[in-house]
């Protein structure tokens, strides 16, 4: 197992670390080094891009599913000035909420499905709030959340992690999941949303809800900037030392 410290390199590792690893020891290191040397690269601690009630953060994470971020921002924008109140989304017209969503993908399916998960929210807790998943745990915080319709792991741990709550559950986006899968961190046959459980399992026990939150926005920087789809820029990555993927386009 390799370990890693204040003074390691990535020169130090590169024997080391090249190959993909099925160590849970030497996964947790190497989790570490490339946190380390991502965070030098875009600056931790990261500050929060949303100060959403976690009701709020629900309803743009919905939003946003395969959406561009400026669209489903506007679309986020023009439901709160239509409608002050998510009890007037929930009980709206169908036709009223989507128009007022238009600017995201697919609001014909969105808007349903909103009212849907706002009225199924009333039932169940008596009040269209969220505020009680500060009391428990983020499993059990987790598993009440994906029992609402359209709601997997990437929408439950965006909730926990980017409202107000501030709790540590760990979101796993495209371009985490590339970047991840790539540097050796999980299989490439492991889609984006089991890959929550692995890669948060990956993390120190002792991280904060900061780090946590830090760790998939370095990793989803890197995807978005360097670590590309098509053509990525392994001349200039930080973490090619730790990649197998970039190491085997360099030969």
């Amino acid at each position: 197992m390799f370990r890693v410290n204040a003074y390691t390199t990535p020169q130090n590792l590169v024997q080391q670390s090249l190959l993909a690893t099925n160590d849970p020891e030497d996964l947790n290191e190497k989790v570490i080094a490339l946190h380390n040397l991502l965070c030098k690269e875009y600056g931790c601690p990261i500050a929060y891009f949303h100060s959403l009630d976690p009701l709020s953060e629900l309803v743009s994470a919905l939003l946003s599913h395969r959406t561009k971020n400026q669209n489903s921002g506007q679309a986020f924008k023009q439901l709160r000035a239509a409608f002050p109140t998510w009890e007037e989304v929930r009980d709206a017209e169908t036709k009223k909420v989507q128009a007022a969503i238009a600017p995201c993908t697919w609001p014909e399916q969105k808007a349903p499905r909103i009212q849907q998960i706002l009225k199924q929210i009333t039932q169940e807790k008596g009040e269209l709030s969220l505020s009680f998943l500060a009391d428990i745990s983020v499993k059990e915080a987790r598993a009440w959340l994906e029992t609402l319709s359209g709601v997997g792991p990437k929408t439950s741990a965006a909730v926990l992690s980017f409202s107000t709550l501030r709790r540590r559950a760990l979101p796993v986006d495209s371009h985490h999941h590339r970047v991840a899968v790539r540097t050796g961190l999980i299989p490439a046959n492991v889609s984006v949303g089991p890959s929550h459980q692995i890669l948060e399992a990956q993390l120190p026990a002792d991280w904060s809800a900061q780090q946590v939150y830090d760790n998939h926005e370095v990793l989803m920087l890197h995807g978005q900037r360097c670590c590309h789809y098509r053509n990525p820029q392994c001349g200039r990555c930080v973490v090619l030392a730790l990649c197998p993927h970039g190491q085997k386009l360099k030969e």
